[in-house]
């Protein structure tokens, strides 16, 4: 009973707001991850009081906590870019035998542990030896992010690099602080995926609409989607809220109103004209059919007819056609007469007449008419780019 009473006095211990600063810095003194100092600091508590964690198991809220203090050391953890690779020197030769230093991000050389397991329970030497062939061994790190350092056998500096990113969510806390697990993938980010189904954590961008679990929304009801649904409701006020837009997204989602969402059907997605910059005017109104600077807008087509303004200037062949023709005359009124001596007289002068006739001169074409020849068919043409299909998926 007197174990089980301290035990609920440590348990009920109230922290000083400064506490997760103390732990910090006695856990970067200690080079362990803070989810290890905190677990091995109250195993050694409890311990120093004379409590056995075996004794006290049997009661149902402590079993909770021993438990997870157990568990912990099964927690999942990150790992960082040159985990499980091959180094090579400025020659390409392994660097066998070569060294890693793990350092806390943003000191000279400060160490930093890493980790044999994915539970952050078996330290690595530091610094790490390369193997013959240069390996990096398989190695698991807290949250946040570290400095490296990488030297030949000799001591001779291959790369530094500081600040570098822990992949993979975990429960410790790193040497430069915890990783927002948006880092990878944030609310309202674009995804191209090979597929056509439904992804855990992802909605369709297929115009169709998000909401809460009793909204009714066509492509996902679920109180998953709010933090989409408060994203898109402010950074596009086009899209369509049920029932019109109220105060704010959270009163519109409360209110269990449905958001469409936007429509990347048979679309391919370009970047906005001018994001931060002036704009450049590679996307104008003029031919994209739409604002090129507004997030959101749609334009183009797949096809298009050409009006006469838009055909090139050119010439169609012609030639003249001319059957030939003649003209008719008749002479009339013309007497004459004789007198001794072999002389004669014309006593006078008829009419002549030419007939009329017209030239049948005409353009020769293909229809018989005064036109040049023709051809086409005045219909649409394809101007769709060489495409692949893919679906594409906005992060909830």
């Amino acid at each position: 009973m007197e174990d089980a009473r301290k035990f609920d006095e440590l348990v009920q211990f109230r922290a000083p707001t400064n506490l997760s600063e103390a732990i910090d810095a006695a856990a970067k003194q200690r080079c362990q991850s803070k989810s290890d100092y905190i677990r091995q600091s109250i195993v050694d508590r409890l311990r120093l009081d004379g409590i056995h964690l075996r004794e006290i198991a049997g009661r149902a809220a402590c079993a909770v906590l021993v438990c997870a203090l157990i568990a912990s050391s099964a927690m999942a953890a990150g790992t960082i870019p040159l985990s499980m690779t091959q180094q090579f020197d400025s020659l390409g030769k392994p660097l066998g035998g070569g060294r890693l230093f793990l350092i806390q991000a943003g000191t000279v050389g400060a160490p930093q542990n890493c980790y044999q397991d994915s539970g952050l329970s078996i330290p690595w030497p530091n610094p790490l030896t390369l193997d013959a062939a240069g390996r990096v061994p398989q190695l698991f790190c807290a949250d946040g992010s570290i400095k490296v350092r990488l030297t030949d056998k000799n001591g001779v500096q291959q790369l530094v690099a500081d600040n570098v990113l822990v992949i993979g969510p975990s429960s410790g806390g790193g040497g430069g602080g915890t990783v927002d697990p948006t880092t990878i993938f944030q609310t309202g980010a674009f995804m191209q995926f090979y597929g056509t189904g439904v992804l855990s954590g992802w909605v369709r961008c297929n115009g169709r609409t998000i909401g809460g679990a009793t909204s009714g929304a066509t492509e996902r009801a679920n109180s998953d989607t709010q933090p989409l649904f408060a994203y898109l409701w402010s950074a596009d006020s086009n899209l369509a809220v049920s029932g019109g837009r109220g105060a704010s997204a959270a009163a519109d989602f409360a209110a269990n109103k449905t958001l469409a969402l936007p429509d990347c059907r048979g679309r391919v997605v370009a970047s906005l004209d001018d994001m931060g910059n002036s704009a450049a005017g590679r996307l104008t109104s003029s031919y994209f059919g739409a604002s090129g600077t507004v997030l959101g807008a749609v334009g183009g087509a797949e096809n298009q007819t050409l009006t006469i303004a838009q055909m090139p200037s050119h010439f169609h062949s012609a030639s003249i056609y001319d059957p030939g023709h003649t003209h008719g005359h008749n002479i009339t009124g013309v007497s004459s007469s004789t007198t001794g001596g072999g002389g004669f007289t014309i006593s006078g002068y008829g009419t002549a007449t030419i007939s009329a006739a017209v030239t049948g001169v005409r353009v020769n074409s293909s229809n018989g008419l005064d036109t040049t020849y023709s051809t086409g068919g005045g219909g649409s043409h394809p101007i769709v780019q060489p495409t692949i299909l893919a679906t594409t998926y906005l992060k909830l």
